[in-house]
């Protein structure tokens, strides 16, 4: 690019924006020009005229390709500027790039005005913003809020906070002659994050914090210069700052040190040919180095900077760091937490050594007895934990040596503490760790995979708090019901039982619980509703229900009653139990039970033979007659209702309704009963009214010799009516079927002497062919069949035996002779038959009488075929597809 000037102006220094889209050229004659990457034209800046421009602060939150925003300008007399560029083209007397150029501060030093060798200006969080400049001994900082809005945001205000005091500074005496400022930013447009100042006492590094009030400079260190360099023969002519090394630009060599130890890790000589170096920049959105001689330029491409990084931050014992930038070599993040445990442990942070221990691959035993050694077992045990939390599923056996070490450990500082007054809040700190541990979803695994250990373990230290605590946690609450029921504390058994609901556990504690609260177990009972078995708690109730106490029964009563009428069971074995406990407790519910049950001996589920047995045994004689009476032992229960009362023994004679001699009986049986035990003639005729069945004969042989005739008057008199209304009854039949009789004659007579007539043209019924051509029937109805139509139409029809025997007599009709001509031959042949078997005009007649008894059409036997299909199902397939 061609400057344009002919005088002997040289270039001093040149600036470039972060974008690459304005430079600036500052002549050694106080003139700067301006160009634009979209120009191509060089223009000199006419308001900056006069001033020998020695740095830039650009803005980089305002910048853009066709302006630049407010920014700073610092020149060789100490003076800063803010100044505004843009890239706008007018004509001759078009607007000139720099839109203004005013003066805001002046750098001074002991001597006076200094010049501004570096200037950085950056925006903070919260509209804060901050400019950092420096002199040739001196670097002064700027903070203050930015103005917002279109027409202030320049600088200004933030520097007139110090028109009255001078900013802040760092100084240092010695001198190069000039300094230059360097900072490191992470991303392009983001805050940057470290800072290195050249000076002629060496570089001063350190980190910028931008929400600091009163200073951006934290952690400040001065690095001295590398042997062979400095303010004599060597001095360093630029400086650029990486994330963890800076880089000193010599005029043969560029050396790279390491900003966290001080030490070079890279000299990179240049050849004699090139020329000594002038000056090196870094890309602020590559990160790109770039070097420049008067002939050549050189480029270093930075990677993976921070690969040994960790060593470093290691060895500074900074462990956080140091895990951080090994992260993805577990290799060594391995030693990073080894070499930190031991850091850790030689400082007697026992905690956070084991912490670091667990995650290393040290050797377990080695470690374990480290802590022991140091009587650390708070340590040891936060050691162990987390080991355990990073076991894999297939490493069992490790898990419950771990979990038992781990219990035997809280157990024995439990142990240790709880005698002891002072130690009541270390005691529950350590027992809710404990409790933690036990009941840590990342733990249950192998706790309970290890539970029978540590229940050994629990009961061997006498901890039944916690062996309750940890059952519980397990899920064990056997063992939890097991240990309420043996310090008699049976209600809280039963809140465990019915909290939990499990019919097993019910089954197996029942006998226990029933003894001591009954009621209460009878009551989860029947919450439990169908969830539990009753015939698995009918052992319980027996040997509670044994005492005979009448709580003791009622309690089983009650729950079988629950079973019975709630529930609905059918078991033959609860009701069995119900009926024994009746009979034993409540004879007054037992009757009432049986009647409920029905009559029916196919629908009542207890056993009849042991209720008869039970009822007998326990003198219950009216449920006795009731079972009998199930049982249709008639007999039996009228013989024992006889001993009780008359009225049921009457009931039950009346039960056999549809055996009348049975019925006749049984009232016999109550006859003789009132007559002979109770001499009772009043009574005795009442029972005569009462059955139809008995007359007055069946009863006078129980009466004695004695008995008058006028106790009876009034029942022989009812006799002989009833008796003479009977013959007249048989008269009135009698002459009725003689009448049917004589009917019945006239009619066969009638049907002697009927014909039909048929004529030629009649067709068969069935195949619409003439009757004529073939053997027919003729019925009186007008139907007329040919002999094979009518025997296919009434074949489906018949019974299976009768079909059988259709088939029969046509096979014997096939067989037998033709009839003979002539009237003797005739008789021969009937008589040979009649001999041998039936002739063939019996085998036609019995033919006759299986096919044509009845018209097929207007017979029994199309009522009976009103449900057959119209189509077989057999062949419906068939006619189904002739159809489509």
């Amino acid at each position: 690019m061609e400057l344009g000037r002919k005088d002997d102006a040289k270039v001093h220094k040149m600036f470039l924006d972060p974008t690459g889209s304005h430079l600036l050229i500052a002549l050694s004659s106080t003139e700067v020009l301006y160009v634009n990457r979209n120009g191509q034209k060089v223009r000199p800046l006419a308001r900056w005229k006069g001033q020998l421009v020695e740095s830039v602060g650009w803005n980089k939150a305002l910048g853009t390709e066709s302006s630049t925003g407010p920014i700073l300008v610092g020149t060789a007399q100490g003076q800063i500027f803010e100044a505004e560029l843009s890239a706008s083209e007018g004509g001759l007397f078009g607007p000139a790039p720099d839109l203004y150029f005013r003066p805001l501060y002046v750098l001074n030093e002991e001597g006076g005005p200094a010049p501004v060798c570096s200037l950085e200006a950056e925006r903070g969080p919260e509209g804060r913003g901050f400019v950092i400049a420096t002199t040739r001994q001196r670097l002064f900082q700027f903070i203050g809020r930015v103005a917002e809005g279109a027409e202030a945001q320049g600088f200004s205000g933030l520097f007139a906070a110090y028109a009255d005091h001078p900013p802040p500074f760092r100084e240092f005496p010695s001198s190069l002659g000039y300094s230059e400022l360097a900072f490191y930013t992470p991303k392009l447009r983001s805050a940057p994050r470290a800072f290195a100042w050249m000076m002629g006492d060496g570089v001063l590094y350190g980190s910028l914090d931008c929400g600091r009030p009163d200073s951006l400079l934290s952690e400040e260190r001065v690095w001295e210069y590398p042997e062979g360099v400095g303010p004599g023969a060597s001095p360093p002519l630029a400086i650029v700052l990486t994330q963890f090394h800076f880089l000193l630009l010599l005029a043969d060599r560029v050396e790279a040190v390491c900003t966290l130890t001080g030490q070079v890790v890279l000299r990179d000589h240049f050849l004699e040919k090139f020329g000594p170096l002038k000056h090196m920049v870094k890309d602020s959105s590559t990160g790109h180095l770039w070097a420049h001689t008067e002939r050549a330029v050189f480029r270093y491409h930075v990677q993976r900077e921070a690969r040994d990084v960790w060593r470093t931050y290691l060895d500074m014992n900074r462990f956080d760091l140091a895990k951080e930038y090994c992260r993805e070599r577990p290799d060594c993040l391995d030693t990073v937490l080894a070499r930190e445990a031991d850091f850790c442990f030689r400082q007697r942070r026992y905690l956070e050594s084991a912490r670091c221990y667990a995650l290393t691959q040290s050797y377990f035993e080695e470690i374990a007895l480290k802590f022991l050694e140091a009587r650390q077992e708070e340590a040891l045990a936060e050691f162990l934990q987390r080991k355990l939390a990073s076991l894999k599923p297939a490493e069992r056996t490790q898990a419950t040596l771990l979990t038992a070490w781990l219990t035997e450990l809280y157990l024995s500082r439990l142990g240790a503490l709880q005698g002891d007054p002072d130690a009541l809040n270390l005691y529950r700190e350590t027992r809710e760790r404990f409790r933690s541990f036990l009941s840590s979803p990342r733990h249950k695994e192998w706790l309970f995979a290890s539970r029978a250990s540590i229940h050994e373990l629990l009961a061997s230290h006498g901890d039944t708090e916690h062996m309750v605590y940890f059952a519980v946690i397990m899920q064990d609450y056997e063992r939890v019901v097991a240990y309420h029921c043996q310090h008699e504390a049976y209600e809280e058994a039963l809140a465990v039982l019915a909290r939990h609901r499990d019919p097993q556990l019910f089954y197996k504690f029942s006998p226990i619980l029933i003894r001591h609260i009954p009621r209460q177990l009878v009551d989860a009972w029947i919450e439990m509703g169908s969830r539990l078995d009753a015939r698995q708690l009918i052992p319980a109730l027996v040997n509670y229900s044994q005492g005979g106490e009448a709580q003791q029964v009622s309690q089983a009563i009650r729950y079988m009653e629950f079973c019975v009428n709630v529930l609905g069971e059918t078991e033959q074995a609860i009701h069995n139990y119900l009926l024994s406990l009746y009979a034993r407790g409540q004879p007054a519910s037992l009757l009432a039970y049986l009647e409920q049950a029905g009559a029916s001996p196919h629908r009542v589920h207890y056993d009849l033979k042991y209720a008869l047995r039970l009822c007998a045994e326990h003198g219950h004689h009216r449920a006795c007659v009731h079972v009998y009476k199930v049982l249709e032992l008639y007999e039996e229960a009228v013989d024992l209702a006889l001993q009780v009362d008359v009225d049921l023994a009457k009931q039950c004679a009346d039960l056999p309704e549809e055996d009348e001699e049975l019925r006749k009986k049984l009232w016999l049986k109550i006859a003789r009963h009132v007559v002979q035990e109770e001499e009772d003639v009043q009574t005795a005729m009442a029972c005569l009214a009462s059955c139809p069945l008995l007359k007055i004969e069946d009863v006078l042989p129980f009466f004695p010799d004695f008995v008058t005739i006028d106790h009876f008057k009034e029942a022989i008199c009812s006799s002989l009516k009833a008796y003479n209304h009977h013959i007249q009854e048989l008269q009135r039949e009698m002459e009725e079927a003689t009448a049917s009789a004589q009917r019945i004659r006239r009619d066969l007579q009638e049907l002697r002497g009927r014909y039909g007539t048929v004529e030629p043209q009649d067709k068969c019924a069935t195949c619409d062919f003439p009757l004529l051509n073939r053997p027919f029937y003729l019925f009186l109805c007008g139907h007329m069949f040919h002999a094979d139509c009518l025997l296919q139409a009434v074949r489906p029809g018949l019974p299976a035996y009768k079909q059988a025997r259709l088939e029969e007599l046509q096979r014997k009709l096939g067989a037998a002779p033709p009839p003979a001509k002539g009237s003797a031959r005739a008789k021969e042949a009937e008589g040979g038959t009649a001999a041998g078997g039936p002739s063939r005009e019996q085998l036609k007649a019995d033919l006759d009488e299986l096919v044509a008894a009845e018209c097929v059409y207007c017979g029994e036997l199309m009522i009976r075929s009103i449900d057959r299909p119209f189509i077989d199902p057999q062949r419906y397939e068939e006619e189904h597809l002739s159809w489509l």
